[in-house]
């Protein structure tokens, strides 16, 4: 199997993003992870088509409150090996990879914040696979896929568009997700990882991962996860950004309340995109961290 490694250069000009990573092997690859602090762990999952880098404004907050946060690069993003073949892939290897992190480190009392497609991989991997290692979970602009919800028409030509072009541009869905303007410095920190359309395989797979009827592959495995968590009593907590193009609040964020029956009212973030964590992040930083100092775990 081909794998490729983003060069270290290509990293030298992130902005805002001091911390060092961590490497460590998991299946003949390197896998990276950033971990600072020393508290309770939180556990910070990105998607599609980010990194680690996502979450530099919400760890502030974080860190500051006394809080450890584990930060993953999944395989094929970020400053983690990228295998060249679109086939390697799946739902159930990205869920390996992230239990296999949390093993190795031997994470417990964790707190699960996840985004974009580390919903699905985070809240299975909280629920049906290790469920014992978490005590809370927070989800923004995100859920599970079982195969009968509905994809926004936004979302189906995101999809369309992923599918046509090998070599797809990230800042497009970047810039587009975001309700304030970024500086080029953040949109090339994206870019970094991506510097040809080899390196770019993780992000071709996860649009057509999404199973869209219950009998696509990974669909059970939504389904299952989506019984475990509406019947799970741990705190919980849905952020969403009032303005996200791809999985509008309504119905997808409404809709994806559901499965947290123990959890607070939905909280909606002002003048926000899809990646709410650009356009606010300090302040769902403060929100995390105000809501995890009274939420015994």
């Amino acid at each position: 199997m081909e794998i490729l490694r983003t060069p270290e250069e290509r990293f030298d000009n992130v902005p805002d993003f001091p911390w060092e990573p961590v490497y460590r092997e998991w299946e003949g690859m390197r896998l990276a992870h950033i971990d600072e602090g020393q508290g309770e762990p939180v556990l910070l999952l990105h998607g599609e088509p980010t990194w680690g880098f996502l979450w530099r404004k919400v760890m502030g907050p974080l860190l500051e409150a006394g809080y450890r946060c584990v930060v993953p690069d999944l395989p094929g993003f970020g400053r983690s090996d990228k295998p060249v073949d679109d086939d390697w892939y799946t739902y159930d290897r990205h869920t390996a990879a992230v239990v296999s992190l949390l093993e190795e480190l031997d994470l417990t009392g964790v707190t699960l914040v996840c985004h974009d497609w580390g919903g699905p991989i985070g809240l299975r991997t909280a629920s049906i696979e290790v469920p014992e290692r978490f005590s809370r979970l927070i989800a923004m602009d995100t859920g599970l896929f079982t195969g009968y919800q509905k994809m926004s028409d936004n979302w189906n030509h995101f999809r369309d568009f992923i599918a046509s072009h090998r070599d797809v541009r990230v800042d497009m869905p970047i810039r587009g997700g975001c309700a304030t303007e970024l500086s080029d410095e953040v949109v090339a920190a994206y870019e970094a990882p991506f510097p040809d359309a080899d390196h770019k395989a993780g992000i071709r797979t996860f649009p057509p991962m999404i199973p869209v009827t219950p009998e696509d592959v990974g669909a059970a495995e939504g389904q299952a996860a989506a019984q475990y968590l509406i019947r799970d009593d741990r705190p919980s907590l849905l952020l969403w950004a009032d303005n996200d193009p791809a999985l509008p609040l309504d119905p997808v964020g409404t809709t994806v309340q559901m499965l947290f029956p123990k959890a607070e009212p939905l909280t909606v973030i002002e003048n926000a995109g899809h990646f709410l964590q650009e356009d606010h992040g300090e302040e769902i930083g403060r929100i995390i961290t105000r809501w995890l100092d009274r939420t015994p775990a």
